[in-house]
């Protein structure tokens, strides 16, 4: 897992790096690398954050204020962007980059819920087959001490002779 406080680093280091890119750029292809750099770390970041949150390390506050900070920061810059394509023409390119994009997250979400699905199956098969080992145990174990009962019963006949007579 990486350090949230890393990854938000990360997150700030790719926007300044693609807002110096931008000025010089004469093209707005040539920024793409950087930029899918930049959101790759906002996701990266995301995801340590809401990590750390769930592994209960700090402040709930703190981890609130780092998550919202991190993502306020990369809408932002998402703005700028959106502006640049504007100023440079190219509006249909970045709507067609949004419809891609919501399309991903559509079936990124679909693959996460069949995940979890899949995660609850297992589970569940588990818990059964865990069900049937005790079963099973509990049975043998009667069955044992039945053969004992019976064992002791066919001594004491013997041993007594007034066993069924």
């Amino acid at each position: 897992m990486i350090d949230p406080m890393t990854a938000l680093a990360g997150i700030q280091s790719a926007i300044s790096l693609v807002k110096k890119a931008s000025q010089v750029a004469n093209d707005l292809g040539s920024l793409a690398p950087m930029i899918g750099k930049m959101f790759d770390a906002k996701s990266v970041a995301t995801k340590a954050l809401i990590q750390a949150k769930q592994d209960k390390k700090g402040s709930n506050m703190g981890t609130a204020l780092q998550i919202e900070m991190a993502l306020e920061q990369a809408r932002a810059f998402e703005e700028e962007l959106k502006m640049l394509f504007m100023q440079t023409g190219k509006i249909d390119v970045w709507n067609k980059i949004k419809a891609r994009q919501h399309e991903m997250d559509l079936a990124d979400a679909k693959e996460m819920s069949a995940l979890k699905a899949e995660e609850k199956k297992r589970k569940a098969k588990e818990q059964e087959m865990t069900e049937i080992a005790i079963a099973i145990g509990a049975v043998a174990f009667i069955l044992f001490i039945f053969a004992i009962g019976i064992i002791e019963l066919i001594d004491f006949c013997q041993t007594t002779r007034r066993c069924g007579r």
